[in-house]
């Protein structure tokens, strides 16, 4: 059917109608763009935080159901500088359980503002969000028994080692495995509790993981002293805050107050709370001491990929 079967002046409203609707959309797109995270902050009266519920002892429930941890010794002080820094003395606080899953995409559709808790700082998420000023530096290394023997990488030749499936730390065994050609027999657990099962069952002789999450294995047993932490740290890897991508303000924020707190003392007085003292809800006692690489990060606070020991 041919456009002159319509009346004229119909034609010309349809047109003008759509020519209104086209300049519509980028502004309606404009719109629904968040805005930067402290102005969305100021207009709702109220912060989302992201925080895991069991990671000790970074991030995890106490016994009123209340985010404590390492972590969230810093969150709180990022917490308070908002409050500061934008006049809301009586800014509401919504804490949000996040898991390894979903972090990155709540934080980028703006479900959450921001998190500290046991994020690792990498390339490939760099490309989605942007890192705060390091929280912590971990190293890659063994728990063992004991009596086992084990005290370095090269004791594991032909043994068998639990790591977890999928980990940074299963690729780097796999590695070193077939680089030096160890004859070690590998097994992947789904979780750091079946790894430790394996380990403790006399299944594996060494567990490997992050040093600070075998700290908090070690804690959980019965006999804490009859395991050690061994081996030379076969890699490092930072733990940050995550801030939306582009968001130079609140960046900003972060990076500060990470900052003041791990050179003026508090840093390291946080440290002594949650890894060398007894803490809830069990009273367990990490007896994890700070490392080398946590004292120059401390010293020299940096949002390094790829942290080294000093």
């Amino acid at each position: 059917m041919k456009d002159s079967h319509f009346p004229l002046h119909r034609r010309i409203r349809e047109t003008a109608a759509w020519a209104l609707l086209a300049c519509a959309l980028p502004a309606l797109a404009a719109a629904a763009e968040p805005t930067d995270t402290l102005s969305k902050i100021k207009a709702d009266g109220t912060v989302v935080v992201g925080f895991r519920e069991a990671s000790i002892p970074f991030s995890y429930y106490n016994d009123a159901k209340e985010p404590i941890g390492y972590s969230i010794d810093f969150t709180n002080r990022v917490l308070d500088r908002i409050r500061q820094d934008l006049g809301m003395p009586d800014l509401k606080v919504r804490w949000l359980p996040i898991t390894s899953q979903n972090r990155i995409s709540l934080l980028q559709n703006g479900t959450i503002d921001f998190e500290c808790t046991t994020t690792t700082h990498n390339a490939s998420r760099e490309q989605q969000v942007d890192f705060s000023n390091s929280l912590f530096i971990i190293g890659t290394r063994l728990l063992a028994k004991q009596d086992s023997g084990i005290r370095d990488f090269d004791d594991l030749k032909g043994q068998n080692v639990v790591v977890g499936a999928g980990t940074t730390s299963e690729i780097i065994l796999r590695r070193l495995n077939a680089e030096r050609k160890m004859g070690m027999r590998i097994i992947s657990a789904k979780d750091h509790s079946e790894s430790f099962l394996t380990l403790s069952t006399g299944r594996a002789k060494a567990m490997m993981m992050d040093d600070a999450l075998l700290a908090g294995e070690r804690a959980k047993t019965r006999n804490p002293r009859d395991y050690v932490i061994v081996g030379t740290p076969q890699s490092y890897e930072a733990y940050g805050c995550m801030v939306r991508k582009g968001d130079t303000g609140m960046k900003a924020l972060v990076d500060d107050v990470v900052a003041r707190t791990e050179t003026s003392g508090e840093g390291e007085a946080i440290y002594r709370k949650w890894f060398m003292s007894p803490i809830p809800p069990k009273q367990l006692n990490l007896d994890f001491p700070m490392s080398d690489a946590m004292r120059h990060l401390f010293a020299h606070p940096n949002d390094k990929i790829d942290p080294e020991a000093k």
